[in-house]
Formats: C-alpha cells, structure tokens, sequence
C-alpha cells in the first residue's frame, strides 16, 4: 500500500484511488459536492482543493483538485493549507449566490449536503446582495420532486442518470452558470430508478415526492435496518417511522448486494404499511360484532384448533421464522407451500441446483464484475430492476477495464474513460420472451419463446462442450448465433448465467445449468443466478413443502379441516376455481394477514400480522443470503403482532394454555438449524437480542431527536414510558451507544458533520467497500464444493403453433405485478393499463387493431381485457399482465383459446 503525507502526518492508503477518497478514507473530512463513489471523478464543483508540495522543502505547493489526483507514494498533500481552505470557502461562497436559503421549509433540511459542506469550509454570512438567477420547477411525476433553484451545478444527477442508470429523459441545458437539469419538458420520469435523484443530489433540487405528504425530518424519524420485500434480489434498506406511520425509505448501502442505489419499487412501494386497507384488529365471522379483542380471538382459536384436522398453507413473503412456525405448529406432514405444483417444481429444481450444482451464485457486485452476462428468459427489468441494473454496468465496466488497458487513465476518472470508451460495451446476450429496455446494452438479443430460447440456450451448452446434446432440427440461424454467444463466453474470464422462475419454464433452469457449468468446466469463473418471484420464496423454497395442488387433493378427502394461512392470498398463486373449490371445502378458515385481500375476504378468523417496518424477521434473497430485517416501530394497536408470535400463542392454546411462554426469535432460529440442514448458519445473520455496547443498547432515535417530548402534546404533556423491546438489541429511544454499531445494526447515517446519508463514508472500511466489520448476511450455499456430476440431456421440442389456440406466457411490469407495492398510490399512478398482447400476425388473423376487446379462456378461467399488439412477438403466443389484482391466477405455458 503507498504511503502518502497529509499534514506532515503519514498515512497507508488504498492504490488506484484518488487523494479525496484516500482522505475521507482515513477519516479527514475534505468537502466535495460532484464525487461520488459510484460515478467517479469530474472535477465539475471545485470544492475539493488541497495543495500539492514537490518534497518537504517546497512551502508553496500547487492548488489541485483531489478528487482528480491520483494516489502517488510519497505524495505530500495538505488539507488544512490556508490557501486551500481560503479557495474551498471562496467556491462554496460563489456556489451559493444563487440559492434560496430555503432550509427550514426545504425538504432536504437537516440531512442535506450542502449544509454540512458550507458549514465544513466555514461559509456562514451571505455577502450577495442582488438578483438571484430563478427557474420554473418542472412535473416529474408522482415520485420525484423537482426545485431547481437549489442547484448549485454539480452535474451529479444527469452523471447518475444518464451515464450510471443509463435514462434519456433527464439532461442538461445551457451553459456556463444558466444550465438547467430537467427534462426538455414536464412529465413522469420514465426510469425505474429515477427516486435514487433523491440521494444522488446533495442539495434539494430532487426529493422524495412521496415524503412531502407526511413529512418529517431526518432527526424525528425512528429508524431501524430493514431489507425490501418487493423482489427475491433483498436490497438493503433504512425504514423510517413518525406517529406510527412509515414515512420514507432509504438505501441501506451493502457492497455485495444493492450498493448506493434501489430501484423506485422498493423505495416508494412502501405505502401498504399505512394504508386503508390494512388488518387492524383481530375479526370472527357471524358475531354480532365481529372485531374483537385478543383474548376473545384466542379463546375462539382454542376451541377450533383443538377439534379439528389442522394444515397449514405457508408464504413466500412471510418470514422464515414465521413459515417455520407454521410448519412446528401443524406439523411437517400438514404443511403446503401455497403456490401451484408447476411454480414449486421450478423453485425446487432450483433449489437443488443451487444446493448440489457446484456453481456459485454471484452477488449483484460480482453481476457488476463479470465480462459476460447471458440472461435466459426472465424479464430482469421488471421482476429484479436492481439486477438490471447491475448488467448494465457489468456491460459498462468491461468496456473500461479494456479501455483502461490502453490509456494509462485511473477508473475513477470518468469523463476520460468515457471519453475513451465512446460507444464500446462489454458481452451481454438478452435471450427474453420480448423486448426490453436491457435490449439497448445487450451484444446479441434474442426474441422467442420459453422453449426456443432453452434449446439455444442447449445449443450453447453444446458448442463450448461437445459432448453435450445438440437440439435436432435447429434453424442455421440459431446455430450461428449459439456459435457466437458460445465463442464470446469461451473467452471472457467471468461469466454470469442469469434465469428464473418467471417464464414459468423448468428447461431454462436446467439450460442455465447446463451453460454455466460447461463455462466453469473450461477453468473459467461461473456463476448462476435465479431470480423468484417474492422477497422470501427463496427460504420457501428451502422448506421443500408440497403444492397448494396437494393440499386441495387431501382437503377433497378429508372432513372437518381446519387451514392457516399465513400471509397468503392464494389467488395471487393458484386459479380462482381451485381456490373457491379449497376455501369452500374448509370447515374452518384462519387467515394471518396484514392487508385484506380476496382470501382473507374467505377467513372464518382473521388475525391482523405487523409488516416487514413492525416486525423483527429474516428472508433468503436470490443467492441464499439469509438477510435479518428490525422492527421500526411498535403498532398502535397491541393484537397486530409478527405472525410468529400469533403462531407460538396457537401452539400455547393447543397445549391448553392460553398463555403459554413466549419464544424469541433467536430462539427460533436456532430450531430451524437444528431441524433443518440447508438453513445451517441463519441465526448467525441476526445480532442476539443481549447484544449491546459497553452495556449499551443501540438507539432507533437520533440523538437530537427533537420530538421526543412533545410528539404526544396533543394528548398529554407528560412523556410516556419507552416502549420496550425484548426481541432485539435495539431501543425506542435515543439513549443508548453513539458510536459506530456492527454493520448489521446501522439504523441510520449520521456522524458529526456528516449530517446526509454521506455520511456513510465513515461506516465503511475503505470508500466503495464493505462495510465495517463486514456487511450483513449470511450465504447459506456457499458451505459445500462438491461438484455436481450431472448434466441435463432432455433438449425440448422446436415450439410449433397450434390452430385455434395460443401458448399463454407471463407479461411483467416494474410497477403492477409485486403485490405489496401496488398498495402505494404513488406507484399505482404508474401502474399500466392491464392489456392481451399478441404478433402483428395472430392480430391480422383475427382481424383485431390496438386497443380491441379480447377474450382469454383458459381451462379455468375466462377473462376479457384490451390488446396490445407487439412486431416482437412469436405468432402463436398472446401475454398477459402477472402479478395484477385484476387479473387472475394463469397456468404460463398452457395453451388457451382467444375469443374476439
């Protein structure tokens, strides 16, 4: 490691970085405004200035930017130079003669950049006396909020944006001190990443559009570590609460998973947590007055648990401590899966994959660094967009490194990698049902059908091994294109594999396997990646429960049933008459839910269940990382509990107590390791309930949390009694540790002068790098290195139309088909138009136009919506919305009749 001099005092730094990195690495405090870890150097703000001396005899030294000098051993640099500190208070001084002031009614107040950046250099009287330059704000959408009087021209947001997240829509205009960073008019943002603006912008120009209807300062909020639940990738993020409602989420920075950004969904599709709809008390059926208290719940539950036949119907978004204690209450042989038997055999094939295959699951970082990515089938922009968004910069990144080999020009340095990589890009193969925004970075894209895209996918597997079946009666075509991605696979050096459950096709599955090991067999390094449907359907599918299918086959059987369903609503899952026919056969119906749904709608018993924000829970992400999410905050309401906690009162009442003993969720995790190999490690992914420092507990609350006397004042002046919390180290407070707590236990970003989530320099171990002491989770695959020594050989058949039927396939949308997130009235607002897609060709055979009312029959159901019609689409094929509440549970890959 070079060895460089800041102020006479000698410091080991990281090479390859620059001298502000290697500053704020070290703890010195340096103000920037257009760095950022995540899109590098421009040199655009000059607020970065140190001086530069030739040896210890030089007392002049040069002025120089930091963030564009790259790391030298030896180098003597200082910080506190009067010269430095003069120009950095002179640029901070220009930078703000055109801003409003507006911080007590900015939203940004109190965590803003700017703020602490001024008060950094020593700027604190306001000599500019005229005219200040004045914008008209633009519409961006329900999402972002645009003030752009507040910028102060870093160039941050169209950098991220534009050349980061890879968006058109957003740009800049002008010149000199007049630019203007927008859009060329008002409208939505079309980027599914556009609220990261809120995070990117050290100043106020864009902001949580969603925050500004509940609004609340970062010091009155409670916060505690949280992980998204609106997709299998498990971003890592920071949860805030005020008055009992969850009031905005953050990016909880983890270097192996999300990094510095989520997608739009996880971060505004937090709103089902406040909404109308949720299950606010506990409800019995046919009483007179159906809500009722806890005690009257439980009384009911003993009688009904205790004289019937008892199964249990599991969930993909419900925690694993939650499915597990399910499954301990009605035992193993009475417990389902609640997704149909096609969606529990690919999910279990995967399973076995990942647990006996020998391929190593890459994290989204590794995603970043790989130099070849093939994607099979899953629409990755709508059902994992911070997946996508990591190939894309896998695609970026290639490009540079190679770049980089030619040019002696640092990777941070940005515009001269770009400059010097223009238009070049590194291997990306798209093979998807249809088009996608992913289409524009890919190398080779590819358009068909499930089955077509798995036997090019055999093809490829065939050509880098031989010895691997070849699909008969292959188009030359696809022959060329499988000789391609296989060449440009043999000669990158890290490949990812990327499939999953989506399509609803196991071949793919066992494509992807196929591909990835024949890459790893060649000495090169592999990974594989599934993406599932739900937050936690990983760990679901690591219990290997049977099928709803099962379960609706032994309830036709059997008299006297009663079911709990834990946070599921089955039609979500499985068609509406195989569910009506379930329901109805049920004695008995107890439904742990925290929203109303069409199956809660059915229970006999209703139990209200906290959400991720109220509840203390681990879920498994795609890679098996087995990620522990906290408790934000406590519910108003004492009977909405964590379905495990309903779960363990149960299994209390079955023993004949109505108050048995309560089991913590340490404990629990224990028992599933004991009881379950594949889940061996997970009670290591969450901190011991005992945990503290120096006999401390850690604090939700910031320590100016300015409402903690008054936020009641309303009811009564005197300060109520903390709430107490026995599940996690964690308290409702202020009080307790102020330094740095384990990375798993960071509730919020905050450090003295470092009041903006920038202030996550000083949490990590090295700028861009892990966190301090590690990042959170717990990868539960990566024990074996057992090689697998099968292959799949079953290729399947070429698809071939059928006359008077179509192949039904799934249509994803970013916003629409995760179910919690469509409770946001933010992202409601983007959700589309549900609509039939089918090929310009089966369009003119049924003489329909755009927006023409058709009929879809399946064997089950019958539906009738608007279509779209599509020049990239198979003829033969129609899609249809997934995931949407008004559109029913369908069978993909299953042929159905269409009816204009």
């Amino acid at each position: 490691m070079p060895t460089i001099i800041i102020d006479n005092i000698p410091y080991q730094v990281k090479a390859g970085s620059n001298l502000l990195e290697a500053c704020l690495g070290v703890g010195i405090d340096l103000p920037y405004f257009c760095w950022h870890p995540a899109l590098g150097s421009v040199g655009a703000c000059r607020q970065c200035a140190v001086k530069v001396f030739k040896d210890e005899q030089d007392n002049s030294g040069r002025l120089v930017m930091s963030c564009m000098e790259a790391i030298k051993d030896g180098i003597r640099i200082s910080v506190q130079d009067k010269g430095a500190k003069a120009f950095r208070e002179q640029v901070i001084e220009w930078l703000m003669t055109n801003h409003p002031h507006d911080c007590p009614v900015c939203d940004e107040g109190g965590s803003c950049h700017l703020q602490d950046m001024t008060v950094m250099t020593g700027h604190d009287y306001r000599r500019f006396k005229y005219k200040k330059r004045t914008y008209v704000n633009q519409y961006l959408g329900p999402l972002v909020h645009h003030e752009m009087n507040r910028c102060i021209q870093c160039y941050r947001c169209v950098r991220y944006y534009r050349d980061y997240a890879g968006g058109h829509d957003l740009n800049v205009f002008g010149a000199h001190n007049h630019v203007y960073f927008g859009r060329e008019k008002d409208g939505i943002l079309e980027s599914p990443f556009s609220g990261n603006l809120a995070e990117v912008c050290p100043t106020g120009v864009f902001t949580d559009k969603t925050l500004k209807q509940h609004y609340t300062r970062k010091w009155d909020l409670t916060s505690a570590p949280s992980v998204c639940q609106q997709c299998s990738v498990g971003c890592n993020i920071l949860a805030g609460e005020r008055y009992g409602q969850l009031r905005n989420v953050l990016n909880r920075y983890h270097s192996e998973v999300n990094g510095y950004f989520i997608c739009d969904r996880g971060r505004f599709g937090y709103e089902h947590v406040n909404n109308v709809n949720r299950i606010r008390q506990p409800i019995i059926r046919n009483l007179t007055v159906e809500a009722v208290d806890e005690t009257t719940l439980l009384t009911h539950l003993q009688q009904v648990i205790n004289n019937r036949n008892l199964i249990g119907i599991g969930s993909p978004r419900a925690s694993v401590e939650s499915n597990y204690s399910l499954m301990h209450l009605v035992g193993k042989e009475n417990y389902y899966s609640g997704i149909s038997e096609d969606a529990t055999f690919i999910e279990r094939k995967i399973v076995d994959i990942l647990e006996n295959g020998g391929i190593h699951t890459p994290s989204l970082k590794e995603i970043e660094n790989a130099d070849a990515v093939i994607v099979l089938g899953e629409d990755i922009w709508n059902t994992a967009p911070v997946m996508a968004l990591s190939v894309r910069q896998s695609v970026m990144k290639t490009a540079a490194r190679e770049a980089m080999t030619q040019i002696s020009t640092p990777a941070w340095n940005d515009a001269a990698v770009r400059e010097r990589v223009q238009e070049d890009r590194g291997y990306f193969a798209n093979l998807a049902i249809t088009e996608s925004p992913v289409d524009e970075w890919s190398t080779h894209t590819y358009h068909s059908v499930p089955d077509n895209i798995a036997r090019l996918a055999f093809a490829i597997a065939s050509k880098l091994r031989p010895e691997l079946p070849l699909p008969e009666g292959m188009p030359e075509a696809d022959l060329q294109l499988a000789e391609r991605v296989a060449g440009a696979l043999e000669n990158a050096k890290h490949v990812v594999v990327i499939s999953g459950s989506g399509p609803g096709s196991e071949t793919l599955v066992r494509a992807a396997y196929n591909i990835a090991r024949a890459v790893q067999e060649k000495g090169k390094t592999a990974g594989l990646a599934f993406v599932l449907p739900e937050s936690n359907s990983m760990g679901a599918a690591m219990m290997k429960a049977p099928s709803f299918d099962k379960a609706l086959q032994r309830i036709r059987k059997e008299n006297n049933t009663t079911v709990i369903i834990l946070e599921n609503d089955l039609y979500r899952y499985n068609s509406t008459t195989d569910v009506d026919q379930f329901l109805d056969t049920c004695k008995s119906i107890i439904a742990i839910d925290s929203l109303n749904t069409l199956t809660t709608g059915k229970a006999h018993v209703l139990v209200p269940a906290a959400t991720f924000a109220e509840s203390d829970g681990t879920s498994i992400n795609y890679e098996g990382r087995a990620q522990h999410y906290y408790q934000v905050f406590m519910p108003a309401n004492p009977c909405i509990k964590e379905s495990w906690k309903w779960l363990w009162k149960m299994k209390s009442l079955m023993a004949g107590s109505a108050n048995g003993q309560e089991h913590h969720p340490d404990e629990i995790l224990k028992q599933i390791e004991s009881s379950y190999p594949q889940f061996t490690g997970i009670s290591a992914s969450a901190a011991p309930a005992d945990f503290r420092i120096y006999g401390q507990l850690l604090p939700r609350e910031p320590h100016r949390y300015s409402g903690r006397t008054a936020m009641l004042a309303n009811i009564g002046v005197s300060e109520p009694k903390p709430l107490d919390d026995g599940d996690s180290p964690f308290t409702f407070t202020m009080e307790g540790y102020q330094g740095l707590p384990p990375a798993p236990l960071i509730p919020f970003y905050w450090r003295p002068g470092w009041n903006s989530v920038q202030a996550l320099n000083k949490y990590q171990q090295e700028i861009g790098g892990p966190l301090r002491g590690g990042d959170p989770g717990i990868r539960l695959f990566d024990r074996n290195d057992k090689v697998a020594s099968w292959w799949f050989n079953d290729t399947p058949e070429a698809f071939a139309g059928r006359t008077g039927k179509w192949l039904l396939l799934p249509q994803y949308h970013v916003f629409g088909s995760a179910e919690m997130s469509r409770w946001s009235a933010a992202l409601d607002f983007l959700t589309p138009q549900p609509c039939i897609s089918i090929s310009q060709q089966d369009a003119a055979q049924l003489g329909v136009s755009e927006g023409h009312m058709l009929t879809i029959e399946t064997d089950k159901e019958r539906f009738s919506l608007p279509v779209a019609v599509r020049s990239d689409l198979v003829q033969g094929v129609v899609l249809a919305p997934a995931g949407f509440q008004s559109i029913p549970s369908l069978a993909w890959g299953t042929w159905i009749k269409i009816m204009a």
